[in-house]
């Protein structure tokens, strides 16, 4: 058995591994970012190494500070979580060839099931019907206009060392090509750091379902279950259930079955997903990731198996735990998770909503799990993914799990940073998510949001004592200490980061909405982000709801729109500006 894991990620999975490790009676180690310091998964760890920096790229994408913190702790094993390098060959070579194990699939699984283009090739080979699309990448945009010629429209251009809808973009017509190909290859280079792209004909009205796999290192597979994901808004999930229910009679079995023939084509091990897309009493071959996946609680709670336990030993050497028949009698009852984002979802829109979470207040009860990242005075940073936490229940049946998760959602207090729990809402307590009749587009073409308005921020209390004990953090060659001590009862002052990023004028109007300050002529950025494109310039006519500039927050592409027609007066931002909610971007005349 490993005796010491480094988690090379952030928020509740580095939580998530690290409870499961100590558990296992294994020591942990943390890396972190600057805004990371003070992270729960930082102080819950045994040991802690600064990476620098701020961004991803600057610091959990940073491959040489995360192997000298492998180095300096002493770890012999390293868990890579999701997102970030967690389907990143290059990085798992570089961890085994320390003679470190990594706590994943081999690389050369990663290599053919992490690249989308070559995974469906071995699909073909498992025997499982792949979605038509390209077997090869994608370079330019007369390669999609060809295909959409083809196959007709919609298409989906998609990243393909990605995953979880980052970098996938629908295109509508040959005119959108372009632009969708420009942004999906951005948000993918952003995210995953491979800008590689792919296509596929997109289905008109497909759930989204896919087959939880694990595999040893002495040619043993199992699939643990079904789960339904087709609750999504950006083709990003905010509610799974499982097992997948509804579906024609024997399907879950060919699944499970066609899932293990993928995942032994290209001798994989460990925990990874087979995604499926199901039509019609049909199903296609999607993708599969090679790691662990956001929803894999709502596995573990009908089947009481603790996958990340597994992964670990399986990455010790271990066999799998149990037989598929014996995971089958393991499955009991119906499952649902809810992704908790930092997002408001307001009118439908569903905004990044970074910010310092004040209060944070999780439900319990019979069949209830909160797993979170975060705590009350912790940030939700733009610069990161902005889950906060995820809810997941048991019921013995879905309409008690249902019934459960609804109850559960209205006694969660969640204030600072407006968040996703009113749509989530909506989408439980709707017949047609009831009748299982919804689709991985009905969201964002059926769902009703129109009612849900942005929280107000809570009065502050008055009369309120501030704490005197306070905590800080030094670090010693990288490596990161806790401290406290007791000061006088006065504010702490946070110091910013040494060089400040451009800022243009913020309005004094205060927030408005996706495109400013109504009618107003500002245009205003409802979010703190990047800008990654301004889209008009000086003089330029513009109509209502037209783009003015794409502003990047919490690794997803936002366009924001005039609310006036006119003409262009001022543009205050470049590309690579930093802007804050409410600032100004342009003046319309």
């Amino acid at each position: 058995m490993l005796q010491k894991i480094l988690i090379a990620n952030r928020g509740e999975i580095a939580v998530r591994v690290i409870r499961a490790a100590r558990e296992l009676g294994i020591k942990t180690v943390a890396v972190y970012s600057e805004l990371d310091r003070e992270s729960l998964h930082v102080r819950l760890a045994d040991e802690a190494y600064a990476l620098g920096g701020q961004t991803a790229a600057e610091s959990y994408l940073n491959t040489e500070a995360i192997l000298a913190a492998i180095d300096q702790s002493g770890a012999d094993g390293v868990h890579p979580g999701y997102g970030f390098f967690s389907e990143n060959a290059d990085f798992a070579r570089a961890i085994t060839a320390k003679g470190v194990a990594f706590i994943g699939p081999p690389p050369e699984a990663i290599d053919e099931m992490g690249d989308k283009v070559s995974s469906r090739k071995a699909a073909l080979r498992g025997g499982a019907p792949i979605v038509p699309g390209t077997t090869e990448f994608v370079t330019t945009a007369d390669e999609i206009r060809a295909f959409g010629a083809e196959h007709g429209y919609p298409i989906a251009i998609k990243a393909a060392f990605g995953g979880g809808g980052r970098g996938m973009k629908v295109v509508r017509s040959a005119d959108e090509v372009q632009d969708a190909m420009d942004s999906a290859q951005r948000e993918s280079k952003a995210f995953f750091g491979r800008d590689e792209i792919y296509i596929e004909r997109y289905l008109t009205w497909p759930r989204h379902v896919e087959v939880q796999v694990v595999g040893d290192q002495h040619g043993n597979y199992v699939w643990v279950s079904t789960r339904d994901c087709s609750a999504q808004r950006r083709h990003q999930k905010l509610i799974e259930e499982a097992p997948s229910y509804g579906m024609a009679e024997g399907i879950e079995d060919r699944m499970g079955e066609a899932a293990i023939k993928a995942a032994k084509a290209v001798g994989y091990y460990n925990a990874g997903t087979v995604e499926f897309i199901y039509q019609d009493g049909d199903f296609f071959f999607l993708e599969m990731n090679t790691r662990l996946q956001v929803e894999h609680p709502v596995t573990e709670v009908i089947t009481g198996i603790d996958l990340v336990e597994w992964q670990i030993r399986v990455a010790s050497g271990e066999t799998l735990p149990m037989t598929q028949d014996e995971v089958a009698a393991h499955r009991r009852g119906h499952g649902i998770e809810v992704r908790i984002n930092a997002e408001n979802p307001a009118g439908g829109k569903f905004l990044p909503s970074p910010g310092t979470i004040t209060k944070l207040v999780a439900p319990d009860g019979f069949g209830i799990r909160f797993d979170a990242g975060y705590m009350p005075g912790d940030t939700v940073s733009q610069y990161y993914d902005n889950l906060v936490g995820k809810l997941i229940v048991w019921g013995k049946d879905r309409p008690t799990a249902i019934a459960r998760t609804i109850r559960a959602l209205e006694e969660m207090e969640i204030e600072g940073v407006a968040t996703t729990i009113p749509a989530d809402l909506a989408i439980l307590k709707h017949p047609d998510f009831q009748a299982m009749e919804h689709s991985t587009k009905w969201v964002e073409e059926k769902l009703d949001l129109s009612g849900v308005e942005a929280p107000k921020p809570p009065a502050p209390a008055e009369g309120e004592e501030p704490l005197v004990q306070r905590s800080t953090t030094v670090e010693v060659n990288g490596k990161r200490f806790d401290v406290k001590m007791w000061v006088p009862d006065t504010p702490m002052v946070a110091a910013g980061p040494a060089k400040a990023a451009k800022k243009p004028t913020r309005s004094s109007g205060g927030g408005g909405g996706g495109g400013g300050a109504a009618g107003s002529g500002n245009v205003e950025v409802p979010m703190q982000g990047t800008i990654v494109k301004v889209l008009v310039e000086v003089g330029q006519t513009v109509e209502v709801g037209q783009a003015v500039v794409v502003l990047e927050a919490m690794k997803m592409e936002n366009q924001i729109t005039a609310e006036k027609a006119g003409t262009i007066k001022e543009i205050k931002v470049s590309q690579g500006d930093t802007v804050g909610a409410g600032d100004v971007v342009a003046v319309i005349a």
